[in-house]
Order: C-alpha cells, then structure tokens, then sequence
C-alpha cells in the first residue's frame, strides 16, 4: 500500500475536507459522551442549542469568535509560508497587557477614536516585535522557531503575572491580581446593546477579507503563496525569502497582538493571567481547520467557539464534562490533517 499524489484535486473535495474533518472527530468523541452516561445526539444537540439557540446565545459565540479570528489569522498567514509561529497566545498577551498600560494614562486629552486606533496599533505592534526576534534566529542561526516561539509563550505569560502583580497593579483591584483598566472612554462600542459582543468582531471580519485581499491580489501574496509551496525555486526566481519571512512575522505576530488588544478594550477592560483560555493555541486549529485560508478562518473560527459555548450550556443541562470541547476541537486538527492528506493524495494497493 502507497501514498500517490493527485495530478488533480476538484475543488468539492477542497470544500468537503473540513466538514468530513468534523464529522470524523464527532464519532470519537461521541463514545466519551455515551460513556459519561448521556445521549451524545442529546449533547450535541444542547450544544447547538446554547451556543445559537438565543440572541444572548449568538452574540456570545460571535464575541468569543472574535479573538479565534485573528489568532487563526496569525498561524494561516505563517504557516502558508512555512513559518511555524507556535506563539501566538504570547503575542496575545504580550498585544493585551500594552494596549492596558497605555489606555489607563497615557492618552490623555488625545480623541477618542484617535486614542483607541492607537491602543489597537500599540497592542499589533508589540505583538509583531516579540515574533520578529525568532525569526531573525531562524535566519541567522537557523533557530528552529517552533521552539523559540513556544517557549516564548510561557516566558511572556509568567512577565504578565510579574507586571499585573507589581507596576501595573490595579489599586483598586481589593489584591486581585489583574491590571490596571483601560480608561472607560476607550472601550470600543457594543454592536448589540447589553451583550458583549463589541465592533471588534467587524474588525475581525475585515481583517480576514483584507488578509485575502493581499494574497490573491498583491506581489506580496504571490511572493508568498511561492515562497510557502517550494522555497528553493521561489529563492531560484529572484524572491527574498528573508525579505517574505520578516514582513509575514511582523503580520502574523500583529494580528496576534491585535487580538489581545481587542480583548482588552471591546471586552475585559484589564488583563489577568485567565485572560485568554487558548486562543492562540486553538487559532493553530482554526488555522489547520480553513486549510490556510483566510474567508475560512472565519466559518472555523465560529465553529471553535460554538464548541467552546455550546460546551458549557452542554454541562449545565446535562452534567457532561466541559473538556468536551478541547476533547472535539483536538481530535478536529487530527482528522482535518488526515483529510487533507486524503484529498491531496489517494491509497494505492
């Protein structure tokens, strides 16, 4: 038995790996619902139903989505061009904690929407500069940046825990270990009133189109779409493969940042270390899920986060473990690859 490649892959197989993907990792995970005791059909049907069975429902899911949006974003964009960019929950945090400190006191009697697209730019630009240093190892010592980015995360998650207990704690947090606020007036606006769904979704949205727009439309994206399918030629033809990995860290590492910049000021208000619950780990699933691209990071974002919500209406109906949802979401990145082998390539006896 062998593995041939496909001299042609129909793009009804392209669109149907994700959905075989996810009607894969149902079944396995539906063995662990029958052995809590439950239905899985009644799970996932109250999974359904809690996150998009109710307007509070729906703007819940569409708010959690939004963080999922842009890390998916950030690992689309550098693993298209083979820049494993395993960092991205530090870069959120890193993007969270800039735009705190800056929005408590820094902008004063600047405008409002001045001062938030500066929190917003502040937050990307922080999140770009922490990737930009693994990669610059890669390119002068061949650093493997998986490594250098993964343990990246733990060293800025532990800096945050240091900052949110010394300088930037909030005084009047009673000893909580969170931040310093942003200043109320830099929140951004609520697309639905009482809810906490925040333009920062619409922000998330056109950010995907734009990161499409680049790359089906610009030099830039045809430079990177060579560059990721086969360096050698793409660096044979006259690219620089230096050049495409700086300006892809700079722009997934931003999104990242912008992510955690978001958070802050459409949602949290201030940064704790439970801040983010693996966005930028799951943005590698959404990432793997949307095979890469942009408009579908979208579709799996929503599906990441109508598994994280729905997990939990799921356990208060029903008593089934909310882990359920890392249980799908895991088991989704194994059998997306699996389809996606498949797709490019047919068993041969």
């Amino acid at each position: 038995m062998r593995l041939e490649r496909r001299t042609h892959v129909p793009t009804i197989n392209l669109l149907m790996a994700p959905v075989w993907a996810i009607l894969a990792a149902l079944l396995p995970s539906g063995l662990l619902i029958l052995s809590a005791g439950v239905n899985p059909f009644d799970a996932y049907l109250q999974i359904a139903v809690s996150a998009v069975g109710s307007r509070l429902s729906i703007t819940e899911t569409l708010a959690r989505a939004t963080p999922l949006i842009l890390t998916g974003l950030a690992a689309s964009v550098a693993f298209r061009v083979r820049l494993w960019n395993i960092g991205g929950e530090g870069q959120f945090y890193l993007g969270a904690l800039t735009t705190a400190a800056i929005g408590h006191s820094m902008l004063s009697g600047v405008p409002v929407l001045i001062s938030i697209f500066a929190l917003l730019l502040a937050g990307a630009g922080v999140g770009a500069l922490i990737l930009f240093g693994p990669v610059l190892l890669r390119l002068r010592f061949g650093v493997d940046e998986v490594v250098t980015t993964l343990l990246l995360n733990f060293i800025i998650i532990l800096f945050v825990s240091m900052m949110i207990e010394g300088p930037l704690k909030d005084p009047l947090a009673f000893g909580w270990p969170q931040s310093v606020p942003v200043s109320p007036e830099f929140k951004l606006p609520k697309l639905v009133p009482r809810t906490r769904l925040h333009i920062g979704f619409i922000i998330a949205v056109v950010a995907a189109i734009l990161v499409w727009a680049v790359n089906a439309k610009t030099v830039f994206g045809f430079e990177s779409r060579a560059a990721g399918l086969n360096p050698r030629a793409a660096s044979f033809s006259g690219i620089s493969l230096s050049k495409i990995l700086i300006l892809v860290s700079c722009l997934s590492g931003g999104l990242a940042g912008l992510a955690g910049a978001l958070e802050v000021t459409g949602i949290k208000g201030y940064v704790t270390t439970d801040l983010s619950p693996g966005y930028g780990y799951s943005g590698i699933v959404v990432a793997t899920l949307a095979a890469q691209n942009p408009i579908g990071v979208i579709g799996a974002a929503l599906f990441v986060a109508i598994l994280f919500v729905g997990a939990d209406g799921m356990s208060r109906a029903l008593g089934v473990p909310t882990f359920i949802a890392d249980v799908i979401v895991a088991i989704s990145l194994l059998t997306m690859l699996i389809s996606v082998m498949l797709t490019n390539y047919r068993v041969r006896l």
